[in-house]
């Protein structure tokens, strides 16, 4: 007898680190799960992977497997607190502080119950997790007692019917301790049915098992036999007959204490019957070591054996038709598809980041290189406009000599033709126009009135020497301020030289010239109109020496305008064309305003 108990044990030894229960719904969700982990893997998604590892961790912690439940709580919470992701940290927080709980470990679910707080998703998640956290600190039943009645309320206010449960269960301890029988009881109940209604049937079962193992420590064995009869009747019982088995023998350790060993008999018959007919090798073999015990304390060796030998029997059909050993094969699996995952995701992450060490080391020296070449065109740049600005420079200053040039060939005529008081009237208007356009012939930039006033000095000095070739006209719009606007320096003077010199002086009678200053938008627009022989006749006129010589004066200028186009962007326009209706020759220049800060 005692031969073939040892071998019917140790083969069920043998088999013990895979027999565990397990239902086929809760695999088929982790294998699910699993799909959505290895592309989120594959896809670099890391809040899909925390997403993932959560529901696994959920899976098996409604399925009470806690240990489980915490590894992937853990590895999720750890990818959400990456991510920074407050509203998943405090809700995976919890959910491992819960998991923590129910094995015992207290410290760690402190700590993970205050986390969940600090991150302060909400004002009544932060007054749950800290409530929960203090429970579990103190030593302090009123305390205690305290904060559950604090939890249950905002449970009761937020229709969390999980959490209000859990609350009437921890509220039921604090009873139990301070010996509170009534009370103890109606929370307990009160409890059981909330986890019911929200089909929650692991933590009814756990509320169930409370209450009836309450109902017997406190000699309440009719109770306790009541309440496990109606948990038999529920339907999250009725239907998953390994749940059945494992209720039944509860029943019948009941019956055990009770001291009716005849009733525990039948009960504990009728659950291996149904452990043997639906396949369940662990409830058949609890089933089968509690009938052996019952049948030793009433001597009764010849049914012990007719139970192993029938055990015995039908032991290969059992294993075969046991579905938990497959889902546990499955699971295991998967767990270990899991592992491959991320043992294959750190191969990734190292690879990736060796990768990127590289390319930021090639991208750092392409940056360097490029700041190089950045350098060598900034250097350029300033080598070119210091070069655009000496050729700035040099262009005014090619106007000074051209144009004294040409004022003392007037001055000469004078002297030619023994006009001496004339010739020193000219010199006293040349030196004060000179002496104002050497104090300005280093500025790019002059104010409009200064500019205004050697124009008007050149053009008196131009009246004098063809006083019966020409009249002028100077127009200045009022909107225009004289002071803060910034023009070039003696650009308009060469286009009045040509008008007079090569237009006007031509002329069998006195002509005009008109000189304008106009303010359109942001533009200064400068318009020179005379009535002289024009363009065409010019070139006629000219010489084969003229016409193979150009003219410098006008030459530099359009240089100049170019330079200070390149330079300072002030969108220089110039036009020259013969009127067409009548003779002249009409310019037109355009530049943007642009007002001195002083």
């Amino acid at each position: 007898m005692k031969t073939i108990q040892v071998f019917i044990l140790f083969i069920l030894l043998l088999s013990a680190n895979t027999f565990y229960s397990q239902n086929n719904t809760m695999t088929k969700e982790v294998q699910q799960e699993t799909t959505k982990l290895k592309k989120a893997v594959d896809n670099k998604d890391e809040s899909a992977q925390a997403d993932s590892y959560y529901n696994i961790g959920e899976t098996f912690f409604n399925n009470g497997n806690f240990s489980k439940s915490e590894e992937y709580f853990i590895k999720s919470k750890n990818i959400y607190e990456k991510l920074n992701d407050k509203p998943n940290i405090e809700k995976v927080s919890r959910k491992l502080a819960q998991s923590q709980e129910k094995q015992n470990k207290i410290t760690p679910a402190i700590s993970n119950y205050s986390r969940a707080a600090q991150v302060n998703f909400s004002k009544e998640n932060r007054a749950i997790n800290s409530n929960d956290a203090t429970r579990l600190s103190t030593s302090s039943p009123e305390l205690k007692a305290e904060v559950i009645q604090s939890n249950i309320d905002i449970s009761r206010k937020e229709n969390e019917k999980g959490d209000l449960a859990a609350g009437y269960s921890q509220m039921a301890d604090i009873n139990i301790q301070q010996r509170n029988i009534p009370k103890a009881e109606e929370n307990l109940n009160n409890a059981y049915k909330i986890s019911k209604e929200q089909a929650a049937p692991q933590q009814a079962l756990e509320i169930n098992q409370k209450l009836t193992d309450f109902y017997v420590d406190n000699k309440k064995f009719d109770k306790a036999i009541e309440a496990k009869k109606k948990v038999l009747k529920e339907d999250f019982v009725k239907k998953n007959t390994e749940e059945k088995v494992n209720q039944i023998q509860e029943l019948a350790d009941i019956y055990i204490k009770k001291n009716d060993p005849q009733e525990a008999v039948n009960l504990l018959k009728n659950a291996y019957a149904i452990a043997i007919e639906k396949g369940h090798t662990l409830e058949a073999q609890k089933s089968v070591q509690k009938l052996d015990s019952l049948y030793n304390v009433s001597e009764n060796t010849d049914a012990s054996m007719q139970l192993y030998r029938d055990f015995l029997g039908k032991l290969p059909i059992l294993v075969s038709k046991d579905r938990s050993l497959v889902d546990n094969k499955i699971l295991e699996d998967t767990e270990e598809r899991i592992s491959q995952l991320e043992k294959e995701k750190k191969l990734k992450d190292e690879l990736i980041r060796k990768k990127n060490v590289f390319n930021y080391s090639l991208i750092g020296t392409l940056i360097l290189l490029l700041g190089l070449i950045g350098f060598i065109f900034w250097t350029l740049k300033k080598v070119q406009i210091k070069n655009k600005k000496i050729a700035l420079q040099s262009l005014r200053r090619e106007m000074n000599p051209h144009f004294i040039f040409n004022s003392l060939n007037s001055v000469n005529q004078f002297i030619a033709t023994n006009n001496e008081l004339e010739a020193n009237q000219y010199l006293t208007k040349f030196s004060k126009l000179m002496r104002g356009v050497m104090e300005n012939s280093t500025e790019d930039f002059i104010p409009f009135q200064q500019e205004l006033d050697l124009l008007q000095n050149y053009l008196a000095l131009e009246k004098t020497r063809f006083a019966d070739k020409f009249d002028y006209e100077i127009h200045v719009d009022e909107g225009l301020n004289m002071q803060s606007l910034q023009v070039p320096g003696m650009l308009v003077q060469p286009f009045l030289e040509n008008a007079i010199w090569h237009g006007l002086r031509y002329r069998t009678e006195k002509g005009f010239l008109k000189l304008s200053f106009e303010k359109l938008d942001h533009h200064l627009k400068i318009i020179i109109e005379d009535n002289g022989i024009g363009i065409e006749e010019s070139k006629k006129q000219k010489t084969q020496h003229q016409k193979t010589r150009q003219g410098r004066g006008m030459k530099n200028t359009l240089e100049r305008i170019t330079l200070l186009n390149d330079l300072y962007n002030r969108d220089i326009q110039c036009k020259i064309k013969d009127k067409k209706n009548e003779p002249g020759v009409l310019v037109e220049l355009s530049l943007k305003t642009v007002f001195s800060n002083k």
